[in-house]
């Protein structure tokens, strides 16, 4: 008896010390969970706010979701689905999903490499043996990291304008593109390449012995659950499938018709943001292909010179501001799209728009860097004075082949990397600079005495800053700008369609001719003759061609050494 109550009075401590122990973790998980809930509360608000800015209830717009850890944390739409009945967008709409096909067919090609099915290493006459390799080793893996060298038929003067429309089998695209000259030795540069895809689909059949569009739908949209993706079709009924436009954000047009047969394994797909959100959580989280493959397909590709491709498997990894980034977007006639994973920290993005007329990749960036809690810095436009901007006027030095010259045009800073952008930049202070159509901005250095001796630029607002110094050599020589009657300008207004959903639009301001790219912003056109123009801001030019009837039905574009074609549309 005389232990009963020392018994108890010890049970009652233990009871007291469990009690202490538990209402601390009882209160840290409340903290946790209350934490966790205003941040997404505030992560909702902000991106609200973001499409508010960027999308209105009356135009084209967008479809967003966010996910961490596969849960959703975040989806709205802003905007029309179909602009002639009104109908509003909501997530569940379907879009096409363009290019961002190309994960879904390299997930395929990994899922019969473990089969034992296809190798990466095998030649692609293993699988096509009457195509015709111009006497080159083309694999698998050439396909997939577009390093191949074939020609890529989206490429091919005319094909977009005109052979686009035509419906083809796979054996019929494929002989359009194949008997063309190869644009470089297998394996030795990146050139991203539709056709390469269009090959990979034609493999998948080969080695399947199921059609490109069956294969999917049986091995990863019916086991995965993504009951609301498709290969896509003119022909079939399609519950919430969203309408598509081409054209201006202000001026929106119903997109151009294409076969759908023509952007097959390197396009043809639609999807909706959960759909995508449901593909991605599958993707890296094992249950698509094993970990070696998946690894694979994230990997950036070494090419055969010892440069990197700066592209896996049909998806492209990269850094997030300092976060490792998966991504991928696509473009298509009527839809632009973009998905991006941020594996560290289990968040991703989906971005659908039905107008050619936006760009998702930036807002997807964003919006995944408010998610990772590390947003974009936001910059405020400060007056400075000329006397300062002066100063920074010079050539930059990055390495030895690349140089970022600063120059000074009607009181505005601008700023143009070598083969890059003529870009304007915004004072922030009297030192720091930002853009406004890209996150990357920059500081001037300067030493105790004033003098300029650097700049640092942060690219695409990443924060590891890539130091130019400033050096004392000459700036490159301006063109120079004909006269010309002005009069001309009137017969090169209009827009002309160069890929699809990828245009240029062609206004006229008084004296100024202007073109405005899809998806980027507004430049201005210097004549160099009475139909060839350049832009200052890039180093191209655009050649208006005057047809045999008087008119300018067409423009040749020509950059970096390329020539595209683009039709009026």
């Amino acid at each position: 008896m005389r232990n009963r109550f020392p018994i108890m009075a010890l049970e009652s401590i233990c009871l007291a010390v469990i009690l202490s122990l538990l209402v601390p973790v009882t209160a840290l998980a409340q903290a946790d969970t209350t934490a966790t809930t205003a941040f997404r509360e505030k992560l909702s608000k902000d991106i609200d706010e973001l499409l508010d800015a960027n999308f209105t209830s009356d135009k084209p717009g967008v479809s967003v979701i966010v996910l961490k850890g596969g849960d959703i944390i975040y989806k709205s739409a802003r905007g029309m689905a179909e602009l002639e009945l009104q109908v509003p967008l909501t997530t569940e709409m379907v879009f096409r999903i363009g290019s961002m096909t190309k994960q879904f067919t390299a997930a395929a090609i990994m899922l019969l490499v473990e089969e034992g099915k296809v190798a990466l290493t095998d030649e692609i006459t293993k699988f096509l043996p009457d195509y015709p390799t111009q006497g080159m080793t083309i694999t698998v893996e050439h396909l997939l990291t577009h390093s191949s060298g074939i020609r890529s038929y989206t490429d091919m003067p005319g094909w977009m304008e005109t052979r686009i429309v035509n419906p083809m089998t796979v054996d019929e695209l494929i002989d359009g593109f194949k008997i063309e000259p190869m644009d470089f030795e297998p394996g030795k540069e990146f050139r991203y390449n539709n056709s390469g895809y269009i090959l990979l689909g034609a493999i998948i059949e080969k080695a399947s012995g199921q059609t490109y569009a069956e294969f999917i739908q049986k091995r990863i949209f019916e086991p995965l659950k993504l009951d609301h993706s498709y290969y896509g079709s003119h022909e079939s009924i399609i519950t919430n499938r969203a309408s598509g436009y081409d054209g201006s954000i202000d001026n929106p047009t119903n997109a151009r018709y294409l076969s759908m047969t023509q952007p097959y394994a390197a396009g043809s797909l639609l999807s909706t943001v959960e759909d995508l959100g449901k593909w991605n959580t599958a993707l890296f989280g094992g249950k698509v292909v094993n970990e070696e493959s998946l690894a694979r397909m994230i990997t950036n590709y070494q090419l055969s010179n010892g440069s990197l491709a700066g592209y896996g498997y049909g998806l492209v990894p990269g850094d997030l501001r300092g976060h490792k980034s998966v991504s991928h977007g696509g473009g298509i006639f009527g839809f632009v799209s973009h998905g991006v994973y941020l594996p560290d920290d289990k968040i991703y993005v989906a971005v659908l728009c039905n107008s050619t007329g936006h760009n998702p990749a930036p807002l997807g960036n964003k919006i995944a860097a408010m998610a990772a809690g590390d947003p974009y810095p936001v910059f405020k436009a400060l007056s400075v004075g000329r006397e300062i901007l002066e100063r920074y006027v010079g050539v930059y030095k990055i390495d030895d082949t690349t140089r970022r010259y600063v120059t000074l045009d009607d009181g505005k800073l601008f700023t143009q990397r070598t083969g890059s952008s003529r870009l304007a930049a915004i004072p922030s202070s009297e030192t720091a600079f930002f853009y406004d159509s890209t996150p990357s901005h920059f500081e001037f250095v300067v030493d105790d005495k004033g003098n300029v001796t650097g700049m640092r630029m942060f690219p695409l607002g990443g924060k590891e800053a890539e130091l130019a110094i400033k050096v004392d050599e000459e700036m490159p020589a301006e063109r120079s700008i004909a006269k010309i009657d002005f009069a001309l300008y009137d017969d090169y207004v209009g827009e002309f369609e160069l890929l699809p959903g990828f245009s240029i639009t062609v206004t006229r301001n008084a004296d100024r001719l202007l073109a405005q790219a899809t998806g980027q912003p507004e430049f201005e056109l210097f004549p160099s003759s009475d139909t060839v123009f350049f832009l200052k801001v890039v180093e191209a030019e655009i050649r208006f061609v005057r047809e045999n009837d008087g008119k300018v039905n067409r423009i040749v574009l020509k950059q970096g050494g390329v020539e595209r074609e683009g039709n009026r549309k």
